[in-house]
């Protein structure tokens, strides 16, 4: 495995991700930003916070795969949510554990960041990732 993921004593243990992602591969594999959108470009989850994190969730994993990598391979993701708020990590935490169940692995180092709009006006999340392979 090229990433272990820990929760070291002394910082908070989350179970949605993991605060340390150690990587020791030789190709760095950086996925662009996935939003809620299908092969086709048709728009996911409309005004809905848990589908648009799961579609987004998917795609990063579709583009993983195209490279021979998983999620599992993920050593670091950024998340970007628009007009966050504590109220709003439900649906994104949601979003995140359905796509868990569908597709393993989702808990790598993550920072989640509030902004005020992406690309597209009914987009509500995107997800990079940063994954490591051998």
């Amino acid at each position: 495995m090229t990433v272990e993921l820990i929760n070291p004593a002394g910082l908070p243990a989350p179970d949605v991700y993991r605060q340390v992602a150690v990587a020791t591969g030789t190709r760095t594999v950086f996925v662009s930003g996935q939003v809620a959108r299908t092969a086709d470009g048709t728009p996911v989850g409309p005004g809905d916070l848990a589908a648009q994190t799961e579609q987004a969730y998917r795609n990063v994993a579709t583009a993983l795969e195209a490279v021979g990598a998983t999620l599992h391979d993920v050593a670091k993701m950024t998340v970007y949510v628009v007009d966050l708020t504590p109220e709003k990590m439900g649906g994104f935490g949601e979003g995140a554990m359905r796509a868990a169940a569908a597709l393993g692995q989702v808990t790598p180092a993550i920072t989640l960041i509030g902004v005020t709009a992406l690309g597209e006006p009914d987009l509500l999340v995107e997800v990079e990732a940063t994954a490591v392979l051998p």
